[in-house]
């Protein structure tokens, strides 16, 4: 099946950090930008998108709650009848908590799920159902260190990313068959950024030395595992500094 339309990357959870990184990274592969948070965040994604076309790209921003089954479907029907075909989905929701277990709330444990790993599925789900009759498509799920091993105080975060990494492998085994290069992506470490420099006073000395990630480094990798060619898929990649301990 055949689109003259211009390609489109979405990139679900488009901070003001690695969300917006993967969003530029892409326009610059000449796939057209739709960038998406909660509605509440509209008007910071709006500025996102008008950096992207500064640059010279095309980018198109979208008020989304990706926890609501209706609406993920309808926005991956408006992208695709009114922007482009869907190349690359990018799932980038955090939803990083820390509580002790005594204090973790059934409310805030369903919350974590819903948004790092029920959104996942919805995404995926609708994503798939638009790249296998094309036979072709990548879906990049942004991991996290409670993906792989669960840490004290992160019950809730590392149960949500333990299933949205189970997820991906899934989606993986099914779609690849089918034309659909799927890939889970472990960050393994901080990422630079106002969150961070918050939390870290020294964090800008730690960019300096290289010692903390990168939102463009990592967005580098994201596009690499798109233009990957099938006969040499990766399915997980890992990206931590080189002073970061595992």
């Amino acid at each position: 099946m055949n689109d003259a339309r211009r390609g489109v990357s979405v990139v679900i959870g488009a901070g003001d950090g690695l969300g917006a990184s993967v969003a530029r990274a892409f326009a610059r592969e000449n796939l057209a930008a739709v960038v998406t948070r909660r509605p509440r965040h509209l008007e910071q994604l709006q500025t996102l998108a008008e950096s992207i076309r500064a640059e010279g790209g095309e980018a198109h921003a979208f008020g989304l709650d990706a926890r609501k089954e209706a609406d993920v479907a309808a926005f991956f029907d408006e992208v695709e009848r009114t922007i482009g075909p869907i190349e690359v989905l990018v799932f980038n929701i955090g939803a990083n908590v820390r509580f002790p277990v005594t204090e973790t709330t059934a409310q805030v444990y369903s919350k974590v799920w819903e948004m790092a790993a029920f959104a996942g599925f919805l995404a995926g789900r609708e994503a798939a159902r638009v790249m296998v009759p094309r036979g072709r498509g990548t879906m990049l799920f942004t991991g996290a260190t409670a993906s792989v091993r669960g840490g004290a105080g992160f019950s809730a975060f590392a149960g949500a990313k333990h299933a949205l990494r189970a997820l991906a492998q899934s989606l993986a085994r099914e779609l690849g068959p089918k034309g659909v290069h799927v890939a889970h992506v472990v960050i393994d470490g901080a990422i630079d950024g106002a969150f961070i420099r918050s939390l870290l006073p020294d964090a800008a000395d730690k960019r300096a030395r290289e010692e903390i990630l990168v939102p463009d480094a990592i967005a580098k990798n994201y596009v690499w595992l798109h233009r990957q060619e099938r006969s040499a898929w990766t399915f997980e990649m890992d990206l931590r500094p080189w002073t970061e301990f595992w």
